[in-house]
């Protein structure tokens, strides 16, 4: 299934994935950012499960931000293998 997720304090305003069970493919960030940063993170995660992404990249702040672009894939991967779990 395909998520949408509306992104706090970073460039990128969306963050769009799908997530088959707690696996997490098709990785895109939209609406600004780093081109580099954004081109290398979906790659990088690519087949990952939502516990591997979190512990992998889950905290991670860009410079004196709370937060980051990896940050928020984090917050959005585990935000929505949360909702799928309620949903079964």
């Amino acid at each position: 299934m395909t998520y949408t997720y509306k992104t706090k304090g970073v460039c990128p305003k969306e963050i769009k994935f799908d997530l088959n069970g707690n696996i997490i493919t098709n990785v895109k960030f939209l609406y600004g950012g780093c081109p580099g940063n954004l081109q290398a993170l979906p790659r990088l995660v690519e087949g990952m499960t939502v516990k591997e992404i979190q512990e992998k990249i889950g905290g991670i702040k860009c410079g004196l931000k709370d937060t980051s672009c990896a940050d928020q894939l984090t917050k959005a991967v585990v935000e929505a293998y949360e909702k799928n779990k309620q949903t079964v």
